[in-house]
């Protein structure tokens, strides 16, 4: 397989960073607490504890096992395994290309935040005045600073997906920044790769180490904190907790896009690809609980103000409502005195209905936001009411730039190594080759900058990957258990580690895993057919908030495309070689039965 000719990591401690560095990305700071949130809190990480045992780590290692062995790239790998298979390599390339196209956007989002944090004053702190200078910009009064800087400075948005503008020049200026840096980190393969993780894996953890400290001692903190860590057991009866577990496990290792495969392909022959699988694997869990610990403090602190700021404007409507001194009512005892003015004046109370807020402190921690809206407006919102906003500003846009290039190192490597497994490509220098990538990517990814972009940023989020991942990765565990044998497999890993997998690993390989995919992909069938047209959140300027849209018919078209064109690869690839052996096989007939004759 060329092993002698391939480059190889310098040390084992490489490999498991750059794992590290492309499995804990931004998916475990804002989609695990959300998770959290939604399904009772403490009470979530018992079905994602079990689900990591039950299909992450035996997948993981799985990955890490074929790459290893074959010292290819996902089409290689694949292919060396069965020619017909050569389609699942190509499956992920397709996923992979998807996913970096949308993944670096959130790159150029980072740095844009970055740049702006080196002000006097944070431009999402407060709202920017009118063009006649009367007052605050009418779309940010409606909505909040946090929000209008996002959606208007950040992203220009369009009212629809159907109604579209040029292109961001900032955002452009930041996606070409991101796609840069990212081909620095890439330009010499695996040499340039193996010296950038040791930052890219360790840089997140000091930040987030450092958000903890200040997170738990901000005023409200450890409110958030008591909320994520209260079980609410009757989650655990409901079938989607169990089902989002799942999926969770699934994505955050980043299985069946051909990274895993990519990396342990430069290992030594003899690396011990086991240990370093659960390794990895509980360290991107683990990392998860402590994201969302972080998470949480912020929660704490920001619903806490928020509460409170609910609660002086409740005491300010009731001093200049009621003939009461100032000092009686404080935030401490809003409540007692609501019940008491309403006990005592019903008729002059009843005239306030419409003016009372309900605040409620559960109802704020409750509130659960993921993806973007976490990142970028409910942080943002938490970092301008914090002593030095600029300086927490910084450090966490610095870290989700760490996590965010971190995976991309993954992303693109899923890409270039099996093609570069090819021969036409093999004779292309490193630098020109993956050169030619970034910017292919870069130019396609343009279109993420426009004033409809992120509503096509949604749709590659959504729906170009988790259907196809979890055909791939089904494929990939029944070919191995059942196509390729079991038993060939544990031959290799004992070839490799010079011991054969413990039975946990061949169950979990046979039966479980399969059985849980099957499963899920089931659901995905179930959940995408009853859900009626596809929605996006649209964001309306007059009302400062998103609105459910229904896609137009080119954007329901446009998901159907995302959605076959990758795992189509799998059968068309097979239909390909079938018909190439055929072929073959009628010619070299025909050359038997020409020589017999001409005998």
């Amino acid at each position: 397989m060329g092993q002698d000719a391939r480059p190889n990591w310098d040390s084992p401690m490489q490999f498991v960073l750059a794992c590290v560095s492309y499995a804990v990305g931004l998916g475990n700071v804002w989609r695990f607490p959300y998770l959290c949130q939604m399904h009772g809190g403490g009470g979530f990480l018992i079905p994602y504890l079990i689900m990591l045992f039950l299909e992450g780590v035996p997948l993981f290692y799985l990955e890490l096992a074929i790459g290893q062995k074959m010292s290819l790239g996902s089409i290689g790998a694949w292919t060396a395994i069965s020619p017909y298979l050569g389609g699942v390599g190509l499956a992920s390339v397709v996923t992979s290309l998807y996913l970096c196209l949308y993944y670096n956007i959130i790159n150029a989002w980072s740095f844009w935040y970055l740049f702006h944090s080196f002000q006097s004053v944070l431009p999402w702190a407060e709202c920017p005045i009118n063009s006649n200078r009367t007052g605050p910009t009418e779309e940010c009064e409606k909505a909040t600073p946090t929000q209008y800087f996002f959606y208007r400075e950040t992203l220009n948005i369009a009212p629809s997906i159907e109604e579209n503008g040029g292109i961001h020049g900032g955002q452009a200026l930041c996606l070409l920044l991101a796609w840069v840096i990212t081909y620095l980190f890439i330009v010499r393969g695996v040499k340039s790769t193996g010296k950038v993780v040791y930052f890219t894996a360790t840089f997140p953890y000091a930040v987030l180490l450092i958000y903890l400290v200040r997170g738990i001692t901000l005023h409200g903190a450890i409110n958030g904190v008591k909320f994520m860590f209260t079980p609410n057991m009757e989650h655990l009866a409901d079938p989607n907790t169990w089902i989002n577990a799942a999926t969770q496990i699934f994505f955050s290792l980043g299985l069946g896009f051909g990274s895993l495969i990519a990396f342990a392909s430069y290992n030594h022959y003899n690396n011990n690809f086991e240990r370093q699988a659960i390794v990895v694997s509980l360290i991107n869990s683990g990392t998860s609980i402590f994201a969302s610990i972080v998470t949480f403090s912020i929660y704490g602190f920001k619903a806490t103000v928020n509460y409170e700021s609910c609660l002086e404007r409740t005491r300010v409507l009731l001093l200049n409502t009621f003939n009461i001194a100032e000092d009686n009512i404080n935030i401490d005892n809003v409540f007692e005195w609501i019940e008491k003015l309403n006990t005592t004046y019903p008729e002059q109370f009843a005239k306030l209905n419409n003016k009372l807020e309900e605040c409620d402190l559960e109802t704020e921690l409750s509130s659960a936001v993921e993806g973007a809206g976490l990142a970028f407006i409910v942080y943002s919102e938490a970092i301008k009411n914090m002593p030095l906003p600029q300086l927490w500003s910084v450090l966490y846009f610095l870290m989700l730039l760490m996590l965010g290039m971190g995976s991309m190192l993954g992303n693109v490597t899923a890409i270039i190594t099996p093609l570069r497994d090819f021969k036409v490509m093999s004779h292309m220098s490193s630098e020109l080759f993956n050169g030619l990538v970034c910017v292919f990517c870069l130019l396609l990814g343009l279109g993420f900058t426009t004033t409809s972009g992120n509503y096509w940023f949604t749709i590659f989020n959504d729906y170009g990957a988790t259907f196809s991942l979890l055909f791939i990765v089904l494929i990939e565990v029944i070919t191995v258990s059942y196509i390729y044998g079991l038993k060939r497999f544990e031959k290799d890993i004992e070839d490799m580690l010079g011991h054969r997998p413990n039975w946990y690993w061949k169950i979990m390989w046979s039966i479980t895993s399969p059985l849980l995919l099957i499963f899920l992909f089931i659901i995905y069938i179930v959940k995408y057919i009853n859900g009626g047209t596809p929605t996006y959140q649209a964001w309306n300027k007059e009302l400062g908030t998103s609105v459910v849209t229904e896609y137009p018919v080119f954007g329901q078209l446009f998901i159907g495309l995302l959605l076959v064109s990758s795992i189509s690869c799998v059968p068309l690839t097979a239909l390909y070689v079938f018909c190439k052996k055929r072929k073959l096989g009628n010619h070299e007939k025909r050359e038997h039965t020409v020589s017999t004759v001409s005998a």
